[in-house]
């Protein structure tokens, strides 16, 4: 879910005071706010961030709402008591789960860990800065309190359509930037609680019985020479893993970069890219999430156009920023790496029932990256 709800038609209620009745248009409803969206507990995580002192939030505007499979995201607006603070937001994002099921939270674990141990390590201005987090219990969801960026961003194109390529470098900067700033650093693996080996080791093993559902369902649509690369993949899962087992040039990825979690800034003068929705982030190579953004999304004619020289790029950046371990040759080794273990994501997406106008192009797209980089000679 991205942050920058402006593209949403806003359903404009207002949240009145610390009771949370909701106003809609001129009608009272018997409906409350959820807690995280109440004025008595942001003024609370306000004061507590060290934006707001002596004022208060007097009403509480929901301007839009999503739901979606995992999580549930709003917008509000913010009107205080008072002189408002300089650094007090106008408005907020609320991102938080759906109430349990069966007394068994979604705990969302993986994004609620980042913004709060990993997000205040990185440079300024990469993800959207947390006021709060919240972990689920059984009696109440999880929660995050972001920074809204929807005046300050927009996201590049309209989904399929790839960003144009200025647009590109500077998404591929910010990569750069993220990627640089926890490389090989050793709380990772503490915050994960298992090495990127391990981590990636249990992700072959169970991709094994999701390929095994996706070959009785789709088998039919997937010529033999496709299934064969699959299979040499996962039944030579030795070279990968031992590339990781290494535990050198690693770090912080995000699992899902798309073009479409990426924001980029209204005024680039003033701000920078953002990247958002963590809940998948893993430790591995920083080719994960470029191959994902490329390889995966892009077809033949653009991405033999445009891939090197981003690569060129975000390695001319990781560079600057100090990571000297890391050839351009590594690089290049690590994304044709990459490109193969992108097969799996569309048979991931296929069986857990995304609609085959998302996971189709992306297997069909990935699988000609893999063709043209001779990613096969690397199993052997």
């Amino acid at each position: 879910m991205s942050l920058s709800l402006s593209r949403l038609n806003p359903v404009v209620t207002s949240v009145t005071g610390s009771e949370g009745a909701v106003r809609e248009g001129a009608n009272m409803m018997a409906l409350s706010m959820p807690t995280p969206a109440t004025a008595a507990y942001l003024t609370e995580v306000l004061r507590r961030s060290g934006v707001l002192a002596s004022s208060e939030l007097a009403d509480v505007t929901l301007l839009s709402s999503v739901k979606k499979l995992r999580s549930h995201t709003i917008r509000i607006g913010l009107t205080y008591e008072g002189n408002r603070a300089k650094a007090a937001p106008s408005s907020l994002i609320i991102k938080m789960g759906h109430p349990a099921v069966e007394g068994r939270p979604s705990t969302n674990r993986h994004e609620i860990a980042f913004y709060r141990d990993i997000a205040p390590t990185l440079p300024k201005r990469l993800v959207p800065h947390c006021y709060a987090t919240a972990s689920a219990t059984a009696a109440s969801p999880w929660h995050l309190v972001l920074e809204d960026l929807t005046d300050t961003h927009v996201t590049a194109t309209e989904h399929p359509l790839p960003p144009s390529v200025p647009q590109c470098r500077s998404v591929i900067e910010a990569w750069g930037g993220l990627h640089a700033a926890m490389w090989d650093d050793p709380r990772l693996v503490q915050l994960a609680g298992r090495s990127a080996n391990m981590m990636w080791a249990q992700f072959l093993h169970r991709s094994v019985a999701r390929f095994e559902q996706f070959m009785d369902r789709f088998g039919e649509a997937l010529p033999d020479e496709r299934r064969d690369v699959v299979a040499r993949l996962l039944d030579s899962p030795q070279r990968l893993l031992a590339r990781l087992d290494t535990g050198k040039n690693l770090t912080l990825i995000h699992g899902d970069a798309h073009w479409w979690n990426c924001l980029l800034p209204r005024n680039s003068d003033y701000d920078r890219v953002r990247l958002l929705d963590w809940e998948d982030w893993a430790i591995g190579t920083v080719t994960t999430d470029l191959a994902y953004m490329m390889a995966m999304l892009w077809f033949p004619d653009r991405r033999r156009r445009v891939e090197a020289p981003l690569l060129d790029a975000y390695h001319g950046v990781i560079a600057g920023l100090g990571v000297a371990t890391y050839t351009r040759q590594m690089l290049d080794e690590d994304y044709r790496w990459s490109v193969l273990l992108q097969m799996l994501r569309p048979i991931w997406q296929a069986t857990s029932n995304l609609p085959a106008r998302v996971w189709w192009p992306n297997l069909e797209r990935n699988m000609l990256a893999v063709d043209d980089l001779d990613c096969l000679a690397l199993l052997g």
